[in-house]
């Protein structure tokens, strides 16, 4: 049962950590290694920087999960991290190949690659922060009703 102030919904900022933890810090510690293609100099260090901006924002959410849903800081986060991962879904959608891993023929041939998968989670990692913010208002009206 959550506690006043608190939303269940609010388990869609664990959600974004468990989207984007494992790729922050396989960024930065061994970004050689993530399943990308043609990676040269130049696109590791922006990708250890990429890195290290998500794994900024993990820990900011991780530190507002627990916060009362009226507060402007994480209303700010969630709208925030809805355009973040809405618009990633986009890049991802309209991105060529540069994941050199396949599910397939059969979902090859409806064009379903591990990008539009990816594109996908970001997609509804966006949708559950809308959803988060939608079933949250009563709460701010709550509290301006008590001000």
């Amino acid at each position: 049962m959550s506690s006043p102030g608190r939303s269940p919904l609010s388990a869609v900022f664990l959600l974004h950590l468990a989207l984007e933890a494992p790729l922050a810090f396989q960024g930065l510690w061994a970004p050689g290694s993530l399943p990308f293609l043609q990676l040269n100099n130049t696109t590791l260090v922006i990708l250890k920087m990429y890195a290290t901006l998500v794994l900024g924002i993990c820990i900011v959410a991780l530190l507002c999960f627990p916060l009362p849903e009226f507060l402007p800081c994480k209303r700010a986060l969630a709208i925030g991290l809805c355009v973040y991962h809405t618009m990633i879904s986009t890049v991802l959608f309209q991105a060529p190949r540069f994941i050199p891993f396949s599910f397939g023929a059969f979902f090859e041939s409806y064009k379903f690659t591990p990008e539009i998968f990816w594109g996908c989670l970001h997609g509804f990692l966006g949708l559950g922060f809308v959803a988060w913010w939608q079933g949250t208002v009563g709460y701010m009206q709550m509290v301006k009703r008590t001000e």
